[in-house]
């Protein structure tokens, strides 16, 4: 499991294009395509790069801390895909 005070970044392999229900992940490397369903979770993804920390990017996006877990699984299942890096 990816922790708070990991640093992540978007992987430069993949495109993300945003919908309505949130946005399409596309992996040039691998050739997954994955779905973001949370249009905060696309702003949590979209921001990690500019943040020294997964916690610092979550409380720059005004995520309540009560569903930090949810995003710490998401973005475990996100590194576990390669869609982003953890540095």
């Amino acid at each position: 499991m990816i922790e708070l005070d990991s640093r992540c970044e978007l992987n430069p392999a993949v495109s993300l294009r945003p919908e309505r229900f949130g946005a399409l992940v596309y992996s040039f490397d691998t050739r997954r395509l994955s779905f973001l369903k949370h249009r905060d979770l696309v702003r949590v993804v979209e921001a990690l790069g500019t943040h020294e920390s997964v916690r610092e990017t979550l409380e720059a996006e005004s995520i309540d801390t009560e569903r930090w877990p949810s995003f710490l699984n998401a973005l475990t299942t996100l590194v576990e895909s390669e869609m982003i890096n953890e540095l």
